[in-house]
């Protein structure tokens, strides 16, 4: 594949010794009021690992991103087919008033050198 979908391509170098994939958090639905000010589609990217990306001009509320964050990891990395974490994808925002459901889609996968990253 040519990397559109990520799913398929193998980014950066091949002298890598490890590959992750590079992340996006969308708003898929508020099922509440909007609290925040957030609307579905706002979103986020993380690549290379680390790199947290808001589009220009936008924001995604602290407390949606706190939920979301310790699955991250988790999500650039290859799951076991049997992993509940390799098959669900939503993840809900604590604020019972707003119900705001973020999906996270892996987009590119990279070859990377973990002495790059520790």
């Amino acid at each position: 594949m040519d990397g559109t979908d990520g799913t398929d391509d193998i980014g950066g170098s091949d002298d890598g010794d490890m590959e992750l994939y590079d992340l996006r958090v969308v708003v898929d639905r508020i099922e509440g009021r909007s609290v925040c000010g957030m609307g579905v589609g706002d979103r986020f990217t993380l690549e290379n690992s680390a790199h947290l990306r808001l589009p220009d001009g936008e924001h995604f509320c602290v407390y949606a991103l706190a939920s979301v964050l310790p699955f991250l990891a988790a999500k650039q990395r290859d799951l076991g087919e049997g992993d509940w974490l390799e098959r669900d994808t939503l993840f809900a925002c604590p604020d019972p008033e707003e119900r705001l459901v973020m999906r996270v889609e892996r987009t590119r996968r990279r070859r990377m050198n973990s002495a790059d990253l520790t």
